[in-house]
């Protein structure tokens, strides 16, 4: 995002817009500037009362209006931020309401919109000009290949990662255009390495090489966001290649995520250094929680841990005939993916 280096000085500088649109094919710089909203706009005493996060598929540019113009209690601002807003309607209807808003916004409403992964409906010709001749509309677009590796040596810079000269063209083969998953992957090895350890090719390989995208980390985490074909995707893998997955591992490790998702909603309004120290994490990886709760409330966590240990029985070839650990891998992710639908035997 062109714009994103002055957006983020002026948020920090609490120098705000009273709308942000972000839209685009990219979502990194996206996730990026709300991030930066997130952290800069209140403290964490005045999120309880002015900070107000909606997603694009539970609610409507009407109801998101009509909070906006509502005012802060016990404080000057008030932050909202819709997540998935490429979900949300726009029609005639709708479109209007957008207008009108932006002709006479609330000054102490921050109202801040992820659009992700497409662009804002073009034929919304009228709407598009004002949000643009207002300076409120970000366009987040996708880099070319061969702005990557630039892309990936300044995020090794600004993590201060000692990396040799090639790593940068070696991340890019590796992981492609995804920057998210190139800031995540750079984040991890910065955990991993020590202190001026130099990240060379072994390392990259060791930690980032194409096998460990078919890994029990990468499962969880497949499972935690619900992306169906990517859990099968790894789960056929890991089944094919159990000597390197071993089932015993995969169970322990999903049983142990899944009782986190559940102590997270009992502690989910802590502040993240406590979260993180309850749910014995690095705080980099609360985030995981927070997506997995959204999918896996109480109900369906508490069925998950009931259909891994289903699982773990039939793997000790217990009340079941004799069953491969590729065939249980795969019964496994699929009734935790279908968790909402499926019965669980008492």
């Amino acid at each position: 995002m062109k714009d994103l280096d002055s957006i983020l000085k002026n948020i920090k500088n609490n120098v705000f817009q009273p709308i942000y649109f972000f839209h685009g094919e990219e979502a990194y710089y996206t996730d990026v500037a709300i991030k930066s909203l997130e952290t800069n706009v209140l403290s964490e005493d005045e999120k309880a009362f002015n900070q107000t996060i909606v997603y694009g598929k539970d609610t409507t540019y009407q109801e998101i209006f009509s909070l906006a113009r509502q005012f802060p209690m016990m404080g000057d601002k008030m932050l909202i931020i819709v997540k998935e807003a490429q979900d949300l309607k726009l029609g005639e209807a709708e479109t209007e309401a957008f207008i009108s808003y932006i002709q006479n916004p609330v000054p102490s409403t921050i109202l801040a919109f992820a659009h992700k992964n497409k662009t804002l409906d073009g034929k919304k010709r009228k709407l598009n000009d004002l949000l643009k001749k207002n300076n409120f509309i970000f366009l987040s677009e996708k880099l070319r290949d061969s702005d990557v590796p630039k892309f990936i040596l300044q995020q090794i810079h600004q993590l201060k990662i000692n990396a040799a000269p090639n790593i940068s063209s070696l991340l890019a083969e590796y992981l492609g255009r995804d920057l998210s998953r190139i800031h995540n992957e750079l984040v991890k090895l910065k955990l991993i390495l020590a202190e001026n350890e130099l990240l060379n090719d072994k390392l990259v390989e060791k930690h980032i090489g194409i096998s460990k995208e078919y890994n029990v980390f990468e499962l969880q985490n497949a499972i935690g966001q619900k992306n169906a074909s990517k859990a099968m995707k790894i789960a056929y893998y890991m089944g094919q290649n159990n000597k390197v997955n071993p089932m015993a591992l995969t169970i322990s490790r999903l049983y142990e995520f899944f009782t986190n998702v559940l102590l997270y909603q009992t502690i989910y309004n802590f502040p993240q250094a406590e979260i993180a120290k309850e749910l014995k994490i690095h705080p980099f990886f609360v985030k995981d929680y927070v997506e997995a709760a959204r999918y896996y409330p109480m109900k369906f966590a508490t069925k998950a841990i009931s259909v891994i240990r289903e699982i773990d029985l039939k793997s000790k070839g217990l009340g079941v005939n004799q069953t491969t650990d590729s065939e249980l891998i795969k019964e496994l992710v699929y009734k935790i993916i279908n968790i909402d639908s499926i019965k669980i035997k008492t």
